[in-house]
C-alpha cells in the first residue's frame, strides 16, 4: 500500500501523463498522432470557414452573452446567423451587430426601421428585456445602425436546458 507524502513513495500515474506516453511511442507514432492532430484542427478550420461562405456572415455562430434578450434568448444559448445584404432588415428580426468601439457583438431586436429613397436603410435595435432603446450602446453621436454594423440576422437557435 502506497501512502500519500510518505518519503520516498511515488503515487501512481494517472491516465492524463502525457509527456509519459509520449516518451514511450517510437517516432511512427508519435507521427501518426501529430497528423491526426492536425487533421482534426484543419477539419475544424475547413468547417468554419465553409459555413461563413455558406451564410455570408464573418461569425456564423455566436453565443449569448447577458440576459438582454430574455426570454427569447438566455445567457449561453447559441444563434445561427446569415447575412446575405440583399434582404432587407425588418422590425422585429434579431440582429447581431458591432459597434465601433466594442469589441463583442450584441444581439437585439429591430424595433424600428427608417428607409431613404435612395434605398439606404437604418434601423434602431433594443434588447427583449431591456426598458430603453439600444442608443445608449451606439458610439457617441450615432442614432441609428446601418447594414454594414450587421454580423447576421438570427435563422436558428440551440438553447440549454
Amino acid at each position: 500500500m502506497v501512502r500519500a507524502g510518505a518519503v520516498g513513495t511515488h503515487l501512481p500515474a494517472s491516465g492524463w501523463d502525457i509527456f509519459g506516453d509520449l516518451r514511450k511511442m517510437n517516432k511512427r507514432q508519435l507521427y501518426y498522432q501529430v497528423l491526426n492532430f492536425a487533421m482534426i484542427v484543419s477539419s475544424a478550420l475547413m468547417i468554419w470557414k465553409g459555413l461563413i461562405v455558406l451564410t455570408g456572415s464573418e461569425s456564423p455562430i455566436v453565443v449569448v452573452l447577458s440576459g438582454s434578450m430574455e426570454p427569447a434568448f438566455h445567457r449561453g444559448d447559441l444563434l445561427f446567423l446569415t447575412n446575405f445584404r440583399e434582404d432587407p432588415i425588418r422590425a422585429g428580426e434579431i440582429v447581431v451587430f458591432k459597434v465601433e468601439g466594442r469589441d463583442i457583438p450584441i444581439v437585439h431586436r429591430v424595433i424600428k426601421v427608417h428607409e431613404k429613397g435612395n434605398g439606404d436603410i437604418k434601423f434602431l435595435t433594443k434588447g427583449d428585456n431591456n426598458e430603453v432603446d439600444d442608443r445608449g450602446l451606439y458610439k457617441e453621436g450615432q442614432n441609428w445602425l446601418e447594414k454594414k454594423d450587421v454580423v447576421g440576422r438570427a435563422r436558428g437557435m440551440l438553447f440549454w436546458l
